[in-house]
């Protein structure tokens, strides 16, 4: 499927909106139907747009795209159109790349991932920040790194080593910045740029998404600020997971609604028990969007993970 979002620019008179935005590598599990639900209560309740975007630039499954689709339309999730899809929008990435650029706002990175982790790094840094290494490349030593064949990646030059963001459910939090990839080194726009870019020029200005990317958004709200935008208000919300409390994946078994559907769980118990989880439903209540987005209230959301056994069904 393919869409004419290519020419995307700032959303304007559009108005404010928070958006869902799956990677098409397979089915959506529970967990992620969960992130989709939520974020379609955040911004209906708050009377934003909400948006779908494929942010397919990493690996792909074929018809991965249609079947979430299908299932989210299955769980009463509905979209303003069109669906953006991001490998329509490279050419937009790449202007972005060259603009800051331009404006000295990057550098080459010839670092591989074993180098970085072992490179030492500066006092209160977190595993795995960028020490910094190919930012104080002199002209002799980069045309060395170039003349070796190894394609470089794109960092951008951060001016800060910190950057506070605001968090519906987290408050004010403050997260480290260092000097973050926008381009890999095979020339695939990064997904701190492309979705940066994305929610900017669409309008959203709040993301709904899983806690384990809070820390990644402090960087992200640095670049929004830095292209000269307004960073969106996050809520990171709790994540399912497993028996063994670690996030869902296929090997879990009946995790999706064609799993389920397969064992006799059709869709309204899975959002029923949703629902349950998220405090808006009784055990064994029928429910709709509408009936939840009522009931919704960010301040009684659930703080902890969703665990999620073979017995919930």
């Amino acid at each position: 499927m393919t869409s004419d979002s290519g020419t995307l620019r700032p959303a304007g008179p559009a108005g404010p909106a928070g958006r869902y935005a799956p990677s098409p590598s397979g089915e959506l599990h529970v967990g992620n139907l969960r992130t989709a639900v939520l974020a379609w209560l955040f911004a209906r309740t708050t009377g934003r747009r909400f948006l779908l975007r494929m942010e397919d630039l990493d690996r792909t499954a074929a018809g991965a795209d249609r079947q979430q689709i299908s299932d989210l339309t299955a769980l009463g999730v509905e979209w303003d159109p069109p669906i953006v899809y991001q490998t329509d929008r490279l050419p937009r990435y790449r202007e972005v790349i060259d603009e800051l650029t331009a404006a000295g706002r990057t550098f080459e990175c010839f670092c591989t991932r074993r180098e970085i982790l072992e490179a030492p790094s500066a006092p209160h840094t977190p595993p795995g920040a960028y020490p910094g290494t190919c930012r104080r490349l002199g002209e002799a030593q980069l045309a060395a790194k170039r003349a070796s064949g190894r394609p470089p990646a794109i960092r951008i030059v951060a001016d800060v080593t910190q950057f506070t963001v605001t968090d519906v459910l987290a408050g004010q939090y403050t997260g480290a910045v260092d000097d973050f990839v926008i381009q890999r080194g095979d020339g695939t726009p990064a997904y701190n740029l492309a979705a940066i870019v994305d929610d900017a020029e669409q309008g959203v200005d709040q993301v709904c998404r899983g806690d384990d990317l809070l820390a990644s958004a402090p960087r992200q709200a640095y670049l929004t600020a830095l292209l000269g935008y307004a960073p969106p208000v996050y809520a990171h919300v709790p994540m399912v997971l497993n028996a063994d409390h670690i996030r869902l994946s296929k090997r879990d078994g009946a995790i999706t609604l064609a799993d389920l559907s397969a064992r006799g769980v059709d869709t309204a118990t899975v959002l029923s028990h949703i629902a349950v989880s998220l405090g808006l439903g009784a055990v064994g209540e029928r429910v709709d969007l509408p009936m939840l987005a009522e009931r919704f209230d960010p301040a009684t959301l659930p703080r902890h993970p969703w665990i999620l056994t073979d017995d919930e069904w």
